[in-house]
Formats: structure tokens, C-alpha cells, sequence
């Protein structure tokens, strides 16, 4: 049973899960910058000094990392945490790293007395926060039984896909590919409805009541639309992730002998996002790769009693039904 919980890491995934695991569990939590420290002591979590700080004697350490790289350099660096952690904890990996190097990091932490549970998560910040998340697990039985406590506290969704880590990483590679291709078809739909001249937020209304809505262009379609506006769409996912997560996606299809021509198609979208000086900015504005800018309205002449449908599409925008 888990009485302790450190999480490394309070971006925008990791604070609202220690938010939420502090009401059930004691938790600790420590990340590079002082403001999101400053936030989880608002949020009811215990500050640390540093990261091996907040994993010694922890129970159980969610890591919530950028990248394969820093998952390495936190556990294992010059300050790694897995020397400071007591025999028998375990570190909860939520972050989508990919499945190369994953059981290797599994060995080391196990000849050091530690289990790996590698759990993705997906449904973002505000699913988070709630406990409302898919978590997809990979784990030996041991680990899944020591952690199952804190999985479930995060997770209206647990699957456990495989006994060991790596399949974790996996299933959230798969969930990745639909999920960053999701995006970019929505900046595409949207960008095609602007084009012909039809009102994007009554276009997005009528896509979401039928066939074409799915989960991502509920998501992001809002905030495609503020894309185009001065201060641009509010930041919830950083593009640059995609560019990590698409990456891994096509590798990970490359090294199984699987072609990816959509997944492939969609990768290059957010590299040419990032090329543009949008790696920060959030993902929705993959929308602004695909259309610079919105289309004015068409200038074309139209025949005697018919309007182009850019007139039509700016007839509209001005709550005007076109003549």
C-alpha cells in the first residue's frame, strides 16, 4: 500500500497530478523551476530542494520528463535519484520517452533493489488533474502490485498491456501516431473551410455533430480558430512535443518493418511548425503551417445573382446570410 508519492517534474502534466495524488497521498514534489514550485504549495504539495530530495524514502517516484535523455540524466546522473530511493520503491515513468532504452534504464534500477513501472498517460492537463486519465502499463507483477494504488488514483482508464516495461511505451507510441495525426487532419479541415469561404467556428460546430468529430478536433479546434489572433492560442500542449512523440512514432514503425505514409505525412507538418519558430507555442497552431494566414474574403465577380464563396463565407462571418 502506498503511504508516500514524490513527483519529479510540474509542468503541465506532472502539477496537476501531484494535485490530485495529494489528496489521497502524502506527496512531495520538486521541478527545476521556482514558479511551478511555488504553484504546488498552493496545490497542497510538499516542496523539495531537490529531486533526490523528494524520492528518498518515497514509496513510489512519478517521473514526468521531456525525454529519454533526461529520464537517464534524473535517475542515474551525477544527482540521480535511484541512489538516494529506498530498496523496494518504485518509479512511475507517466512521460512518452519511446521503447528503445526503456528496459535497460528496468535492469539498472532492479540491480539497484527498484522496480519501473512504465505508465504513459494520455487525455491531458485538465483530465489530469481530476483523475481522469488512460493510463497504459507495463510492468513486472511485483511493480503493478506495489503501484496499482497510484495508478488508479490517476486513471479513470488503467489497461495493463504487458508484464514488463516497454509495452507501455508502446501502446502510448500507437496512441501517439492517432493522436498527432488527429491534429494535423483538424488544422487541415479548418484550414480547407476557411478557404472556401465558410465560418470555421460554425463549420467546427456542424463537424463535431457528425462523423468527422473525434476527441482532438473537439480539443484543439477552439483554439485554432484564436490561432490567428495577436497573442495566439492558449498554451496546453507545446508543439515541439509532437515533434518528439511523431518522431518516435515513425522509428518505432521503421525498426518493426511497418510503412507509416500518414503518420509520415503528419511528422513533417510539425517539424516544418517548429522550422517556423512555433516549438513552443501550442499545437494547435499546426493550423498556421498549413494557411499562414485566414483567407480574405474572394474578389473574383461573380455572375448576375450569385456570390463566390469567399463572398458567401464573409457574408456569413458577419452574421449576414449571403444574397
Amino acid at each position: 500500500m502506498t503511504s508516500t508519492v514524490a513527483v519529479l517534474g510540474l509542468g503541465a502534466m506532472g502539477l496537476p497530478m501531484a494535485s490530485h495524488l495529494a489528496r489521497t497521498f502524502t506527496t512531495t514534489g520538486f521541478d527545476i523551476a521556482a514558479q511551478r514550485l511555488d504553484l504546488a504549495c498552493q496545490a497542497g504539495i510538499a516542496p523539495a530542494a531537490s529531486a533526490a530530495e523528494a524520492a528518498a524514502g518515497a514509496d513510489a517516484v512519478l517521473v514526468a520528463v521531456r525525454n529519454q535523455a533526461q529520464l537517464e540524466e534524473l535517475l542515474f546522473g551525477q544527482d540521480g535519484i535511484a541512489a538516494a530511493m529506498r530498496p523496494g520503491a518504485q518509479v512511475l515513468l507517466t512521460s512518452t520517452v519511446g521503447g528503445q532504452g526503456v528496459s535497460a534504464v528496468a535492469e539498472r534500477l532492479a540491480a539497484a533493489g527498484l522496480g519501473l513501472v512504465d505508465a504513459p498517460v494520455s487525455g491531458g492537463p485538465v483530465r489530469a488533474g481530476t483523475g481522469d486519465l488512460l493510463v497504459v502499463v507495463g510492468a513486472e507483477d511485483a511493480s503493478w502490485e506495489a503501484a496499482h494504488d497510484v495508478l488508479d488514483a490517476l486513471a479513470s482508464t488503467l489497461v495493463r498491456v504487458g508484464d514488463a516495461p516497454g509495452y507501455g511505451q508502446a501502446m502510448k507510441t500507437v496512441n501517439q501516431l492517432l493522436c498527432g495525426v488527429h491534429i494535423a487532419a483538424a488544422g487541415e479541415a479548418l484550414a480547407l473551410a476557411d478557404a472556401l469561404g465558410l465560418d470555421t467556428a460554425a463549420a467546427l460546430e456542424a463537424l463535431m455533430a457528425g462523423a468527422a468529430s473525434s476527441f482532438m478536433l473537439g480539443d484543439r479546434g477552439p483554439r485554432m480558430l484564436q490561432a490567428y489572433d495577436e497573442a495566439g492560442a492558449e498554451v496546453r500542449s507545446r508543439l515541439d512535443i509532437f515533434v518528439k512523440d511523431m518522431g518516435i512514432v515513425t522509428a518505432a514503425a521503421k525498426s518493426a518493418g511497418l510503412s507509416t505514409p500518414v503518420a509520415a505525412a503528419a511528422e513533417q507538418l510539425y517539424l516544418q511548425g517548429a522550422r517556423r519558430g512555433l516549438a513552443a507555442q501550442d499545437d494547435s497552431s499546426i493550423i498556421t503551417v498549413l494557411a499562414p494566414s485566414p483567407s480574405a474574403p474572394a474578389t473574383a465577380e461573380a455572375g448576375p445573382g450569385e456570390a463566390g464563396p469567399g463572398e458567401a463565407g464573409a457574408a456569413s462571418r458577419a452574421g449576414q446570410a449571403p444574397s
